[in-house]
């Protein structure tokens, strides 16, 4: 497996729920992307075989930039034809695959999400899944709730995680 040992393009947003950071292989594929304006910590998040070793800052992602002002604007599909780059085993990349599939407003359990991952019996599995995304908004793991409806975790805090469902849904405030 190659080792990336190149320069990711990076840009920090202003959004409703704080600054998103958004950063970009030479193909421009999302390697990280999180509400934080700490570009290395992103970088950090992502798999050694895939993570740059320098950081350069962009005013602009070109087409990712307008898919996050995009869907912050209110179109919420806007996200889903980004390309993503992560790695890690075969479970954890089909379920943050699974997590694309996932539509904005209609989240689901830890345990839907498992069964929708095709291991219903493994619920922390698919919990470690959103916990080790490293894609945040383009691989959409706010949208998954405990069971008894409640937030859960998220990295990015749940007032964040509480915007991005809002927005998603604003029929269910």
């Amino acid at each position: 497996m190659e080792r990336s040992a190149g320069t990711a393009d990076f840009a920090t947003h202003t959004t409703a729920a704080g600054p998103f950071t958004a950063l970009v292989d030479h193909d421009g594929a999302v390697l990280a992307a999180g509400w934080t304006a700490d570009a290395e910590n992103l970088r950090q998040l992502i798999h050694p075989t895939l993570r740059p070793t320098e950081l350069r800052q962009q005013d602009s992602l070109g087409s990712v930039t307008a898919a996050i002002e995009a869907y912050h604007r209110g179109d919420l599909t806007a996200i889903d034809a980004v390309t993503v780059r992560q790695m890690s085993g075969p479970f954890l990349v089909h379920a943050w695959e699974v997590l694309r599939k996932i539509p904005a407003g209609t989240p689901v359990t830890y345990t839907a999400y498992a069964a929708l991952a095709g291991r219903p019996a493994a619920t922390r599995a698919a919990a470690n899944a959103c916990a080790r995304n490293a894609a945040a908004l383009f691989v959409p793991c706010h949208r998954i709730l405990r069971t008894d409806g409640t937030l859960g975790g998220f990295r990015w805090g749940l007032g964040v995680k509480r915007w991005l469902l809002d927005h998603e849904n604003p029929s269910a405030t």
